[in-house]
This record gives structure tokens, C-alpha cells and sequence, in this order.
């Protein structure tokens, strides 16, 4: 688990010619001693982390790790540290007062998730560390090794003499070997492109997705921020393919406190990584909630006419479409921009009257509101909200970076779950597993999604880079006419599957057929075809994922499961590819039956989609031929059972 190693050999594989390893001291209430380096390693061997406190590029005792994974470098030797404005720094001049180990592995059920139970494995090193000079401040270094990847962060002890901390700030590296490939972008909803360590400017976003070999990849990314400026990268000065972390702001807290993780996932290939996304919520503290029962996924139709009439429509339509929300957008309490409250409707909207009619159709209702409304009325809207049999909160144009954008985001959760009540963000906030600890945080957005009419590529590179950290509301839409001009009504079908989010908004800018005030402004009348029965039927949450086959901005195939169902997505870019896809994930000796959805011009529908019902086993392998910017989708279930 972890090796302690003289320090005169440590991080040959992972330090640059000339750098300097000293040995560093314990204070122990004698002598100072020498202290040998500490190795850790995840469960499965794969992964070493390696950590010392050295004489490295400038700097006299500092602390400094590398990573490999199976002897091969991930990271080479990076510094560590914090500093404090004008009130000096916490990386130099360090020694080693004390290590510990432990060892973790349990298993643990999310209330919903991409799977229905995560192991929770890992290793971990805590390393004590004091300045060798007054004031002799003390510093935690926190090291866990998981088979997914690897994940530090610092704590500052409550100490005499040091108070309350301001303008802190981190000195976080991750220096690489080369200049190795990666897909930046600088906006959460941004677009990313791929380029190479040397080429990412200031502000690149997390998580960053870097490949070192043709079978190698790493994210760096974060997690468990709750009350802390948002962490980016920055290109590290005068050191080629280095990065450093970028806080949005100064951090101040009271003591002790702790920063959130730093994350390297390591995988073989992409897929991999998004298999093993379930790595940053295990990260993050445990479900706070005793009772959870009330918290619901599912699929949503949004309502942006602002009718009485068309809401009520919206519920009659999500009835028959298996559909178990629908939600009032921007303006429902008055122009977003500008009104600071949301208790009232406007008069056109006889709210109670939806909210009635929704709740005896067992379909619930999701109310936006803007930034401006919601730090006015914090604490307001969700009691009162509740008290109008109201179940959950879109919160939209929210304020992210600084830490207090942060730390009122994150307290919306928890006044959300004190009042039962279930919430999603939209736009630029991304997540880091906080939904584990206040699972009504439902989704977000944080996504270049169907408003922003991404390409296939786009797409395609999302799937292998956001979606590493989290559910995405993706604003799926279906028979919009950007549908036809950027994808396929197939593909459509598939990125519902792909795209995870347990609030997963479907019909984004399509109105149903009876919903009266309907305008054509941006909307479209939704058409009824035989290939919604897949949108019928789909989950939003999953007991077991499967990433087939994927490879970043060019093809994925991915196979979720609830209960005996299974669901399948392939979506292609770029070219004309075919897909072989066995079923060997199926229960052997099981028949099923697999009703496959796919694009074909000859069929006679507006949707020109063909769908082809089939007997099928776990020998079975299913052959798909993808142009560019096309996709498939699969539904599964016994064939002995009706499908539901």
C-alpha cells in the first residue's frame, strides 16, 4: 500500500535532470531524523504516487510528487503548495513531522447514479508537514491511490498563532513529459478544441482530458468544492508542458480548513475514464439526508409559452409519454433580468391551477428562476415553493468562480433539502460531486448542449471530458429543425442515453401537439411517431454503464442498464464508420428482445426512422453502419416479459 523509500533514490523515473533530492527532517521532540520518502500505490499496483519534500527547481524543501502508472510517467515531479497574498506562502522551507496510512473498501448505494452500488477502494497517505523556521506553521497533505486514479488536497490545522486565513491561494503543478495532446476549453459551455499542453492558455477549464499514449489517458479535474474559489489551469511560466492550478479568486476561511480535491484519473482509453466517473463522487462526503424518499429522477418537458392552458397540455402530454415533470421557464414571475422575486406569476399564468392539475396527474412541477431572484430570496422560494405543491427548483444564470458564487450554489442544495425540495443549475456551474452528499441537487448544466447547436465532434469530445465529472442537462430537443441540420432524429434517440443526467430534460424546444398559445418562436409542434416509444420507456438513472467502444471527438457506444432493460446510444462523427457491438453483457441462456432505431430516408414518417424489432441473445453482435454525424439507438428487454 505504501513504501517508505530512502531519499536518495526517489523519483528517478519521475524527476528532470538536476533536480536535487535532500533528505527532510522530523521534528520529534529529539534530534531531527531523516526521513525517507513515501510511495503510494493504489489497490491494484497500478498506480504510484511518490512523495518528497526535496530541493526541486528553485525551491529548498519543498513538497513534491510525481505519478506513474506501470512504471510509465503520468506526472513528472510537480510542487505542491499554498500561498497568502503579501502574508508569505506555505510551500518552502517545509519538514516532515509525522505519516500515516490507512487502507479503505466498502461498497456504498447512491441514491441514483450511472450504477446502482460503488466500491469505495482506496489507499491513503496523510503527511504532516512544519516549517523549519518560525512561525513554524502546519500544513496536511491528504494522498489517496484508487484503481481510477489518484486525488490530493490540503488541510491547514487550527494552530496557535495563525488566525483566520485571506488571499489564499494555490501553487498546485502538474508538470508532463512532453508535449502531449488534450481538448481545452476556457468556458464551461464552451467549445473545446484539441491541442497540446504547450498551447493551453490561462483559465482552461476542468476537467482537462490529456492523452500520453495510444493507449493512455488522464483528467485532471476537482472535486468536493463546496465553499472555495473554483479551481482552472493555468500554463506554469518558463516550464514547458506544465500546468499549474488557477483559483477564481482569493479563498478566506476560517481554521482548520481543508481545499478540495485535486484529481488525476488514469485509463487504457476513453472510455474508460467515463466508465469510472463514479471516482468523483467518491470523493465527496456521504448523503447528509436521512430521508430521501422524495427525491424523484426522471425526464421533464419544458413549458415557455407561460399559458395556463399550455402547461396543463405539457401535463397531458407527459402523462402519456411516461414523462414525470414539466417545468415553467424564464418569465413565469416576470422578466428574469430584472424582477427580484419570484412568489407570484404573471397574470396570464393561473399557476395553482397547473400545480393542481399536475399533482392529481402524479406528474410534478419544476419552476425556473434566475440568479437575481435566487440570492434575494434564498431561503424564501423553496418553503414557500413547497407550500404551492411545488417539487423543485431550476436556478438559472448563476454567478460561478469566486467562492462565495460557490458556497451560495451549494447552500441553495441544502436549503433545497431542508425543505424537500429538489434543485438543478443551469448554465456555466459545473459539477464535482456534491450531489452525492445532497442528492436533490439533481443535475446542471455547465454544457455546450442542443441550445448551443454543438457539432457531432463537440459532442463527442464532451462525453470524454465534462461528463468525467458529473450529469449534464444536455437540453435534448427532437423535432426542432436544428435536429436536421446539425444531426439525425436517431442520434437524437441516442444522445439521450449517452449524455447522463438524472433530470433529463427531453422535447426541449418541441410543444406538444394540443398546447395551446403556442407560437413559433423557437418552438416546434411535436409530431406523433412510432420511435417515441424509446423516449417512453427510457430512464434517466441507471443500475450499471457500459462504455462499448468511444474514442474523444470521433465515435461512442455506450449500454446503460435499469432493472432487466438494457439501453443503447451510438453516436458517430466525422465519417462513415461500421460498428460490430456483441451483446456478451446480456444474461447468458436470456432471449431478448432488441428494437433497434435507425435513420432511413425511405421510411414515411417526418422522422424518416426505422424501426426493427429483433430476437437476440448474449452470443448475439449487432452490426452498425454510422455516417457522420448519424447515430443508433437500441432498447433490450426479456422477451418473455412485456416490455413496460
Amino acid at each position: 500500500m505504501v513504501k517508505k523509500i530512502l531519499l536518495a533514490g526517489i523519483l528517478m523515473a519521475c524527476t528532470p535532470a538536476g533536480a536535487q533530492i535532500i533528505n527532510s527532517h522530523a521534528f520529534e521532540g529529539g534530534p531531527a531524523k531523516a526521513n525517507p520518502a513515501s510511495q503510494l500505490t493504489s489497490p491494484d499496483g497500478r498506480l504510484v504516487l511518490t512523495f518528497a519534500v526535496s530541493n526541486f527547481d528553485g525551491s529548498a524543501n519543498c513538497p513534491v510528487y510525481c505519478l506513474t502508472r506501470n512504471g510509465q510517467t503520468l506526472i513528472s515531479t510537480s510542487k505542491l503548495g499554498l500561498t497568502f497574498g503579501n502574508s508569505g506562502s506555505l510551500q518552502n522551507h517545509l519538514a516532515v513531522l509525522s505519516v500515516s496510512t490507512r487502507a479503505n473498501d466498502s461498497l456504498w448505494q447512491p441514491v441514483y447514479a450511472e450504477k446502482s452500488q460503488i466500491r469505495d477502494n482506496y489507499h491513503q497517505l496523510v503527511v504532516n508537514l512544519r516549517e523549519l523556521a518560525p512561525p513554524q506553521r502546519l500544513l496536511q497533505l491528504t494522498f489517496r491511490a484508487y484503481n481510477e486514479g489518484v486525488a490530493f488536497n490540503y488541510t491547514i490545522p487550527a494552530q496557535a498563532g495563525m488566525g483566520d486565513v485571506t488571499n489564499l491561494m494555490e501553487q498546485t503543478e502538474f508538470r508532463f513529459d512532453a508535449d502531449h495532446p488534450a481538448w481545452a476549453t476556457y468556458t464551461a459551455q464552451g467549445v473545446y478544441a484539441k491541442t497540446t499542453i504547450n498551447h493551453i492558455a490561462s483559465g482552461c477549464e476542468r476537467p482537462l482530458t490529456v492523452q500520453l499514449a495510444t493507449n493512455l489517458y488522464v483528467a485532471l479535474g476537482e472535486a468536493g468544492l463546496v465553499d472555495y474559489a473554483r479551481m482552472k489551469f493555468a500554463p506554469l511560466p518558463k516550464r514547458p508542458h506544465s500546468l499549474v492550478s488557477l483559483l477564481d479568486g482569493p479563498v478566506a476561511a476560517s481554521l482548520p480548513l481543508t481545499t478540495p480535491w485535486r484529481f488525476i484519473m488514469a485509463a487504457d482509453h476513453p472510455g474508460q475514464l467515463l466508465e469510472n466517473d463514479f471516482f468523483v463522487l467518491n470523493l465527496n462526503a456521504p448523503c447528509a439526508l436521512t430521508n430521501t424518499t422524495w427525491i424523484k429522477p426522471g425526464n421533464v418537458i419544458r413549458e415557455t409559452t407561460l399559458k395556463t392552458a399550455s402547461g396543463k397540455a405539457c401535463v397531458d402530454f407527459a402523462v402519456k409519454h411516461n414523462i414525470q415533470y414539466i417545468e415553467y421557464d424564464a418569465g413565469w414571475y416576470g422578466p428574469e433580468n430584472k424582477t427580484l422575486t419570484a412568489t407570484n406569476a404573471i397574470a396570464s399564468l393561473d399557476l395553482p391551477s397547473v400545480i393542481h392539475y399536475a399533482t392529481s396527474n402524479h406528474i410534478g412541477v419544476i419552476l425556473y428562476v434566475n440568479w437575481k431572484a435566487m440570492t434575494n430570496e434564498l431561503s424564501l422560494l423553496p418553503p414557500l415553493y413547497r407550500s404551492w405543491g411545488v417539487k423543485g427548483i431550476k436556478y438559472g444564470f448563476v454567478s460561478v468562480g469566486p467562492q462565495w458564487d460557490t458556497a451560495v450554489v451549494n447552500a441553495a442544495a441544502r436549503i433545497c433539502a431542508s425543505n424537500q425540495m429538489m434543485m438543478e443549475v443551469h448554465d456555466e456551474f459545473r459539477p464535482s460531486g456534491y450531489t452525492r452528499t445532497y442528492p436533490n441537487f439533481m443535475s446542471v448544466e455547465g454544457v455546450s448542449g442542443d441550445e448551443t447547436k454543438p457539432t457531432t465532434t463537440q459532442d463527442l469530445t464532451l462525453l470524454f471530458s465534462r461528463m468525467l465529472v458529473g450529469g449534464a442537462d444536455h437540453t435534448v430537443c427532437y423535432f426542432e429543425s436544428r435536429v436536421t441540420n446539425k444531426w439525425s432524429y436517431a442520434y437524437q434517440l441516442a444522445k439521450a442515453v449517452c449524455f447522463y443526467s438524472p433530470w433529463q430534460y427531453l422535447y426541449w424546444y418541441d410543444r406538444p401537439p394540443n398546447s395551446y398559445g403556442y407560437t413559433s418562436g423557437g418552438n416546434a409542434m411535436i409530431t406523433e411517431v412510432p420511435e417515441m416509444e424509446f423516449y417512453d420507456h427510457l430512464p434517466s438513472v441507471w443500475d450499471e454503464t457500459r462504455v462499448l467502444q468511444g474514442s474523444i471527438g470521433q465515435y461512442a457506444i455506450i449500454a446503460r442498464r435499469t432493472g432487466t432493460q438494457w439501453f443503447i446510444g451510438a453516436m458517430n462523427a466525422g465519417t462513415t464508420r461500421t460498428f460490430s457491438v456483441p451483446l456478451n453483457f446480456l444474461p447468458p441462456g436470456l432471449k431478448y428482445t432488441a428494437n433497434i432505431y435507425s435513420q432511413d430516408p425511405s421510411v414515411p414518417t417526418r422522422t424518416h426512422v426505422h424501426i426493427e424489432r429483433l430476437a437476440v441473445d448474449s452470443t448475439a453482435t449487432l452490426t452498425m453502419v454510422l455516417d457522420a454525424s448519424r447515430g443508433e439507438a437500441i432498447w433490450l428487454f426479456p422477451a418473455d416479459s412485456p416490455a413496460r
